[in-house]
């Protein structure tokens, strides 16, 4: 198994946050080692060749333009690659997670589907959290959100403070003329 942070083992119905750089792959723990994950076929192929640098990021534009992914049971060790994971049972604390059993169950028979696939609206973290809570969400597409919301605003804003500032130098030389 790959290297887990704060050492602790997954139980059947966990979610598996795995790290890859710039992004969080997400897979829902089963037993045996195992996991369901949903994943475009672009993103696959840097499963099959982890550390090709140009690959990955050719990869990962077309992840972005993937419509499709599959849902594939695979060994943690597979999926998570040389990166690392950890537990994260992220909505906790706001929602009754499903049983276990009912959890792995549905995963287990979406095991081979191809399902639409959006990274904003139905990517792999809104996979598994509908799995365990009933309720498709994805943190990560929020926080892009909100950053690119700030970053939205923060252009408005200096759009807006240059045009005072052209505002303000226009007045200046008209006033200048008149003294």
């Amino acid at each position: 198994m790959a290297p887990i942070l704060f050492g602790k083992e997954p139980k059947p119905g966990d979610l598996i946050e795995i790290f890859r750089g710039p992004y969080q792959h997400w897979a829902v723990y089963i037993g045996g080692n195992e996991v369901i994950h949903m994943i475009p076929p672009s993103e696959d192929s840097l499963l099959r060749h982890p550390g090709e640098e140009s690959d990955f990021f050719s990869s990962l534009v077309s992840v972005l333009d993937s419509s499709r992914a599959l849902v594939r049971r695979q060994k943690v060790s597979e999926v998570v690659g040389p990166h690392s994971f950890r537990i994260n049972n992220l909505l906790d604390d706001e929602c009754d997670p499903r049983p276990p059993r009912l959890i792995v169950r549905d995963a287990c028979r979406l095991a081979g589907r191809d399902l639409p696939y959006c990274v904003a609206t139905n990517n792999c973290e809104h996979f598994v959290t509908e799995l365990r809570y009933g309720k498709a969400e994805s943190r990560q597409v929020r926080a892009a959100g909100v950053v690119m919301a700030g970053a939205a605003v923060a252009a408005l804003g200096a759009v807006l403070f240059a045009s005072l500032l052209k505002d303000d130098s226009k007045e200046s030389k008209r006033r200048r003329r008149y003294q």
